[in-house]
């Protein structure tokens, strides 16, 4: 794996010079699209399961932490890559580029062999944590073993992609999560129910089909920078363990591997409070999971857009470009997030329709997802914030605020109300706790630009 391009620089990369406005819809829009399929064969996993019985449905979802987790390291490792890239690309140190890179490729092969071994040997444990119900523990097992134990394509597609994305070719990233889907989406009901000849898998089925498509994705993601990708150079000499550049990328890494991971306690939590009211509860928090990946897919890649250019800005003493990015990247946001709202409110028994609900199901998940729908609006400004942190080397107070909404908050919240008896309240953790999140990232967002204003223009003095 030898990139031949000569190893001098650009002099100038686009995020340095382009205006605001077109920059950020030039990088986000590609990402943004190919999010919103992503999430599309997301929730086409969990239709097509749902076919199979709420059993199923419920599987899958119990399954989310462990998935959530490998997710929390593959896009945590590549949040601190990217940052980490993108900075020094702006501050035009090739060299550490170029280490950068190799090196998140070594620790994404690192990750695999992890994971590998923790699908195999823990995912019937961790059932069996959950429920004592055999078709939903055999469903899970089953998913959750091939999905973590194959994962060498999700890391590797996290790592090739963000190395597209921080060089600003968003939309040769967009190319190949294009194909991983398409991939995923075909594969899907071949293999779930067996069709032209494939073999029936069910449950299983749903995650051969998501592994294939995250390899082929990772496949075209590999090209696509060995091809179309020069400011990168990459030698297999350099995939190895490198630990300055391990620590500057785990120094941005961990905080937001953390502050996903908090996801998976939090959903684990929640499932073992909605369980002890029945196992359809967990089947609508499931599906309220895949239904909201339409609204926060889409931020997302706003975000995955608005950090590269946030981090080059940064690196090169841009306080403008920076202020102008974010607030640029919030309104979006925060517009995305209102019609998700109003799709919410307006349209939840046709959205729970789609997993085949039935009447109890229906009866749990109408008001479940009008109340939770609530806390969209507010999420929006607080996903840009806490990227903010991230971006411009303050990753600590992302997980400060991810922990205080997901652990201090939102469960201790969930669990108080669940006394009540009364399953309906216990959706209402959700708006209160993005409301104290809100108030949260409010105060540490002012601070972080102040500082990080005062610290550019430091720096451009001295230049």
């Amino acid at each position: 794996m030898q990139n031949k391009t000569p190893s001098l620089a650009p002099k100038e990369n686009k995020m340095g010079v382009q205006p605001v406005g077109k920059l950020l819809a030039g990088m986000a829009i590609p990402m943004m699209i190919s999010m919103l399929v992503q999430a599309f064969y997301n929730i086409v996993d969990s239709v097509f399961v749902s076919r199979l019985s709420e059993n199923a449905l419920s599987a899958v979802s119990l399954a989310f932490p462990l998935q959530n987790l490998m997710i929390a390291v593959g896009a945590g490792t590549a949040v601190g890559m990217n940052a980490l890239l993108s900075r020094s690309l702006g501050a035009k140190e090739q060299d550490r580029v170029d280490r950068t890179a190799n090196t998140a490729i070594f620790l994404a092969l690192c990750s695999f062999v992890v994971f590998a071994l923790l699908g195999i040997f823990f995912s019937r444990p961790f059932f069996l944590l959950q429920t004592n119900v055999p078709e939903i523990v055999d469903y899970g097992t089953g998913y959750a073993s091939v999905c973590l134990g194959c994962s060498i394509g999700i890391f590797c597609q996290f790592t090739f992609e963000r190395l597209l994305q921080s060089t600003g070719r968003t939309h040769l990233s967009m190319c190949t999560q294009l194909i991983g889907a398409v991939i995923n989406i075909i594969l899907d009901p071949i293999l779930i129910f067996g069709l032209f000849g494939a073999p029936r898998l069910e449950v299983m089925g749903a995650a051969v089909a998501t592994v294939c498509g995250q390899c082929v994705a990772a496949l075209a993601a590999i090209l696509m920078n060995l091809k179309k990708n020069p400011e990168i150079h990459f030698s297999l000499r350099q995939v190895r363990w490198h630990g300055p550049t391990v620590k500057g990328i785990y120094r941005i890494a961990i905080p937001s591997i953390v502050m996903l991971s908090i996801g998976s306690v939090m959903v684990f939590g929640l499932n073992r409070i909605l369980i002890s009211f029945t196992t359809t509860a967990t089947a609508v928090f499931g599906a309220y999971f895949k239904l909201q990946s339409f609204i926060f897919m889409p931020v997302f890649g706003l975000n995955n857009g608005m950090v590269p250019i946030i981090a080059y800005n940064f690196g090169a003493r841009k306080p403008d470009r920076v202020k102008r990015t974010i607030k640029l990247a919030i309104l979006t946001s925060m517009s995305i997030m209102a019609v998700g709202l109003a799709a919410f409110e307006l349209i939840p028994g046709t959205l729970l329709s789609f997993f085949d609900a039935s009447e109890n199901m229906l009866a749990i998940g109408t008001p479940a997802l009008r109340i939770i729908g609530l806390h969209f609006v507010l999420a929006g400004f607080d996903i840009i914030a806490t990227s903010v942190f991230q971006a411009i080397g303050n990753p600590l107070h992302s997980l400060l605020v991810s922990a205080c909404r997901q652990l201090l908050v939102l469960l201790p919240t969930a669990w108080l109300l669940s006394q009540t008896g009364i399953l309906t309240l216990v959706w209402l953790a959700f708006p209160i706790s993005e409301l104290v999140d809100m108030c949260l990232c409010i105060i540490i967002l002012r601070k972080t630009l102040r500082r990080a204003e005062q610290t550019m223009t430091r720096s451009a003095s001295q230049a």
